[in-house]
């Protein structure tokens, strides 16, 4: 039975029943939320702008995917190195740098593949263009913990912005594929860095509501306290692992279902099959976060990864789009529970102070999942049977539960112990189910 938290942060209202409406109340929430979402739409445009350029100048999706999971890999390594930095120096510190070095590579990466260099070069270019993608969302949650603070609406706030990531998972795919397919072939890449420049600019301009730098000052105002990794605790590890389970399941549906459109004639379907999947995500976040849980977030989690490696087992069997639409719907909805529960384990994991940096791990091990399910479902695809890449979600989330199962003890919640100067320490409770 979750505990009841009546702890309110300024300028948040609160009920016993905490919904969306009274999230979107928060104060100053909307001066970051709507650049937010203007600079993390062309995240979702990325994997799949780079499969279709480089598999139209190749004609492999094996090299392809390569060259995506090249980037993601990339991401997924110097993502929680740009998470630490943003709490160290500041969100605003990072992104300026950031978003301009990404849309240089991006626009490197896009010339290249037109000029037919070899694989070698795309790769080179891939991994500053990965490197440099840039946070958003963990940028976006750390800010949302510094207005709600210890507020039941966090699990309200980490629902909203799963909804947020999937509402991009539907435009992006479908933006992106009826620009390279209706347009030109480069012109997913080329818009994703327009966006990327000019949404990150706008996100780094709201200084107001970015965390606090130098948080981890003593009372003093000159002690400091050494600042640990979010990757020191066990908890987010378990976490990481299970998250690279989700990414499989985005990657090998983006290769799949782009080579199924394919394989039947039909490649602008790529991108409706592929928002169908990412529509059932976002709806099923909408729902779980107007609910009140009352089963603890390590159950939730393993059961939801129990109901998205079952869902994801029926993809290599469906053989028309009626079916594949339904079963990539199904798959859409059991990912949200999954990825809720998993953002929502780190505030009661993870201290303030690390918070972007955790978000930044597990946003990374998505890219790194994603990175590699790209990678094997293209050589699937282009080796074995029409369909094989569907595997691949199935193995990524049936390994990721079987992780969960065997160390699901280690995502308890942490218990905080803080030292006072001149006092006493005093263990300081923190809310469990």
């Amino acid at each position: 039975m979750a505990s009841t938290v009546t702890s309110e942060s300024p300028g948040t209202p609160v009920s016993s029943r905490p919904g969306y409406g009274q999230l979107l109340r928060t104060r100053g929430a909307w001066t970051f939320l709507l650049p937010g979402f203007a600079a993390r739409q062309p995240f979702a445009m990325l994997t799949i702008s780079i499969v279709l350029l480089v598999q139209h100048t190749t004609g492999s999706y094996g090299a392809a995917g390569a060259v995506a999971a090249v980037t993601g890999v990339s991401l997924a390594l110097f993502a929680p190195f740009t998470g630490r930095l943003a709490d160290r120096h500041g969100q605003r510190a990072v992104l300026l740098p950031g978003v301009l070095l990404h849309t240089l590579a991006g626009l490197s990466l896009t010339a290249l593949a037109l000029a037919d260099a070899p694989l070698w070069a795309l790769f080179v270019a891939a991994v500053p263009t990965g490197a440099s993608v840039p946070q958003i969302g963990p940028m976006v949650r750390a800010r949302w913990g510094v207005k709600l603070q210890d507020s039941p609406l966090m699990t309200t706030a980490a629902a909203f912005e799963s909804v947020t990531d999937e509402l991009t998972f539907v435009f992006g795919p479908l933006l992106a594929t009826a620009l390279c397919t209706a347009i030109d072939p480069a012109a997913g890449l080329l818009t994703e860095a327009a966006l990327t420049l000019v949404g990150g600019l706008l996100f780094a301009a709201q200084r107001g509501t970015q965390p606090a730098v130098g948080a981890d000052a003593g009372v003093d105002g000159h002690a400091r306290v050494k600042h640990a990794s979010a990757l020191s605790v066990p908890g987010v590890r378990v976490l990481i692992v299970a998250f690279l389970g989700i990414g499989a399941v985005f990657g090998g549906m983006q290769v799949s279902l782009a080579a199924f459109s394919e394989s039947i004639g039909e490649p602008g379907l790529n991108g409706v099959l592929y928002g169908t999947f990412a529509a059932g995500n976002m709806l099923s976040g909408v729902v779980c976060g107007a609910i009140a849980w009352k089963v603890a977030p390590r159950r939730r989690l393993v059961v939801a990864y129990a109901a998205l490696g079952l869902a994801a087992s029926g993809l290599w069997a469906a053989q028309s789009v009626v079916v594949l639409a339904g079963v990539g719907l199904l798959v859409g909805v059991c990912i949200a529970p999954a990825l809720i529960t998993g953002y929502t384990l780190v505030d009661g994991l993870v201290p303030a102070g690390a918070r972007t940096e955790a978000f930044t791990w597990l946003t990374g091990a998505v890219a790194l999942g994603q990175a590699a399910a790209v990678m094997v479902a293209g050589q699937m695809e282009d080796r074995l049977w029409d369909g094989a890449g569907f595997l691949v979600p199935m193995g990524g989330t049936l390994l990721a539960l079987a992780t969960l199962v065997t160390l699901r003890s280690r995502l308890s919640p942490r218990v905080v112990s803080r030292t006072v100067a001149r006092g006493v320490g005093h263990r300081v409770p923190v809310a469990v189910d």
